[in-house]
């Protein structure tokens, strides 16, 4: 995935260390791109393969995502490291389920503060930067939760909504200046943020999913690099469901 003057795409992948986010920064790093992800964790050293021959570079740097300083602090170095950015894949979130009536207020604030508060921060800490270059990608990964809301899943659901109405108020005012901004809708894929579901759960969620299985992050990756590379040029302001038909 190169640009026109034949360098790499630049990209950033928050909460990139682990399940949905590893397999974007392995899949785009593969196809190219110069990758830096965030992590609060340890970080997951990126496995390489004959996929990855001509990978592009992958750093990594800690930082929380409801910090603003920290999401500037982010661009700015993926900038000096790569020559620019390209590219901003709004992916680290976190669930706290609970009823409602059960539902502390921190497990309240805490996902919408990282879900769907982190997203505008480095969207906001990219967009001056890809405005002025005239180009860009913002990819927000959003969830079938805020599609069609998940009873226990308050929080999760409003954020991943939020991030919807995000999408498209940010794909109307950036459009004018070729940046393009959409949403990846995953339904239930496998990592370890649904290890926690009941096996009864999880068999009912099959059920309902016309494809018989719930997906892997590569399902989710592949439209990723889609939206990052040139062919989705004139995809803006859409929400891309990878859920097997769970949302139909």
């Amino acid at each position: 995935m190169k640009e026109k003057n034949g360098q790499r795409k630049a990209v950033v992948v928050t909460g990139g260390s682990r399940g949905l986010g590893q397999a974007i920064v392995q899949k785009l790093a593969c196809s190219g791109c110069d990758v830096l992800f965030t992590y609060t964790q340890e970080p997951v050293e990126m496995p390489s393969g004959p996929s990855c021959l001509h990978a592009g570079r992958v750093l990594s740097m800690q930082a929380d995502v409801r910090d603003a300083s920290a999401a500037r602090e982010v661009i700015q170095r993926a900038c000096r490291e790569f020559g620019g950015l390209d590219v901003l894949v709004n992916n680290a979130g976190i669930t706290r389920d609970r009823s409602v009536a059960m539902m502390a207020e921190s497990d309240w604030r805490d996902v919408l503060d990282v879900n769907l508060s982190g997203a505008f921060l480095y969207s906001q800490a990219a967009a001056k930067l890809l405005m002025r270059q005239m180009s860009g990608r913002i990819i927000n990964i959003s969830s079938i939760s805020g599609v069609r809301g998940v009873s226990g899943q308050a929080n999760y659901s409003a954020a991943k909504a939020g991030m919807i109405g995000l999408t498209k108020a940010m794909a109307r005012e950036l459009g004018p200046f070729n940046v393009t901004v959409n949403a990846v809708a995953p339904g239930y894929i496998e990592t370890a943020m649904i290890s926690h579901l009941t096996p009864p759960f999880k068999s009912k969620m099959m059920k309902q999913t016309p494809m018989g299985r719930f997906g892997c992050p590569e399902d989710v990756s592949g439209v990723v690099e889609f939206l990052a590379s040139d062919a989705a040029g004139y995809v803006t302001g859409q929400i891309i469901n990878v859920d097997g038909g769970l949302g139909i």
